[in-house]
């Protein structure tokens, strides 16, 4: 039977934000089209990302998709998983759609996510979780966001081998990175009615580094003084976010520590083929689904495309794209009701394309016709002092 988490902030549906959109871009509003780089990935990646570009264009949103390759494919055929190409892509559009890229173990080329957000300086990480219904999980009513600091931590990858058998990884945590990621997550608190910042940390173990990072969150804490604060060890954390994630709002967390938790949350609502993401930074933004590249069904019209789906309408929010975002989000609602709108993974019976159909099915009428110009909810690192 499931267990129902506290429901803290009063309202249904998926959407993160409240009041303003939580990924919205600095600067003036642009002239139709917008252009967006499309990255389909590996394995399922074409095919996800495939049904998320159907949903977006169904919207009425005029896209202009700027395909490049990265990963396997670009590897294979430009010699690196990340072509100048790309990079120069997202550099022009700002904005970009990627799906799952493959990422070796213990061998072979970086992992282009890593690369990616350290290139492009995406600091924040993103991720709302919240229950859909029709989707099976333990819980019911979950809604919680994650931030994850995104360039530093254990993920700097700087290790090195001391000694046969013994090898060094060092662990970077910067008063600037800090600040900045708590800066992000309180900004976001207020201005999305969240109520309460939990910072998760190690710092009984790791006094100096996790020290840093929550004696720069206590600071940023005393400049909200209207959204609660707390601190929990990380592994306590997990621990409680099991036993009742109703306690929790906004979890403000380093590097390797938001990546096991975000996953970990993601089980809380039915599994990464629902968790949305979005990489942040003060010019450009990455959104992608979080999943595998699941090569055992690639090319098999199975592969779940929620995720990359919800994310797509973050990357809406971004463009200044409002109703869009949230005709996108209440499709999906209305479509996970039925086995229609769900693959077999979630106990549905839909392909790929169906689900994909299901939702433009349901997406209802434009509320207005044009855009809001974009104001940001993240200001550029420059602003953050």
């Amino acid at each position: 039977m499931a267990t129902r988490a506290k429901k803290t902030k009063g309202e249904s549906g998926p959407a993160v934000g409240r009041r303003r959109s939580p990924v919205r871009a600095s600067g003036r509003g642009r002239r139709a089209p917008h252009r967006v780089t499309l990255i389909p990935g590996d394995g399922i990646g074409p095919e996800v990302v495939a049904a998320a570009v159907r949903v977006v264009e169904a919207t009425g949103v005029a896209v202009e998709w700027d395909r490049q390759r990265a990963g396997r494919e670009a590897l294979l055929e430009d010699g690196t998983p990340i072509p100048e190409a790309l990079v120069q892509s997202i550099r022009r559009n700002r904005v970009a759609l990627k799906g799952p890229l493959a990422t070796q173990v213990g061998e072979g080329f970086r992992s282009v996510n890593v690369a990616l957000r350290k290139t492009f300086d995406l600091y924040a990480n993103l991720r709302p979780m919240r229950s859909i219904p029709g989707v099976a999980s333990r819980y019911r009513d979950v809604d919680l966001v994650v931030v994850r600091e995104n360039t530093e931590s254990l993920y700097s990858g700087i290790e090195h081998q001391i000694a046969p058998g013994v090898v060094e990884s060092v662990k970077v945590i910067t008063a600037r990175a800090s600040t900045r990621i708590a800066e992000f997550a309180f900004r976001f608190a207020r201005e999305h009615g969240r109520r309460k910042v939990t910072a998760i940390h190690k710092a009984n173990i790791m006094k100096l580094s996790d020290g840093l990072f929550l004696d720069c969150a206590r600071r940023v804490a005393k400049r909200h003084p209207g959204i609660a604060y707390d601190e929990m060890i990380v592994d306590n954390a997990c621990m409680q976010l099991v036993l009742d994630p109703g306690q929790f709002d906004v979890l403000l967390l380093e590097n390797l520590y938001g990546d096991i938790v975000s996953d970990l949350c993601a089980g809380l609502i039915g599994g990464l083929g629902v968790s949305p993401s979005a990489n942040l930074g003060g010019r450009c933004a990455i959104f992608e689904a979080v999943h595998g590249t699941a090569p055992d069904i690639a090319g098999r019209n199975k592969a779940n495309p929620l995720a990359v789906i919800l994310s797509s309408a973050l990357l809406l929010e971004r463009l200044g794209e409002d109703d869009a975002a949230r005709r996108v989000r209440s499709a999906v609602l209305a479509a996970t009701t039925g086995r229609g709108g769900r693959t077999a993974d979630l106990g549905g019976r839909a392909t790929t394309e169906g689900v994909a159909d299901a939702i433009i099915a349901r997406l209802g009428k434009p509320a207005r016709r044009g855009r809001r110009a974009a104001s940001s909810t993240a200001p550029p690192p420059s602003r953050r002092r």
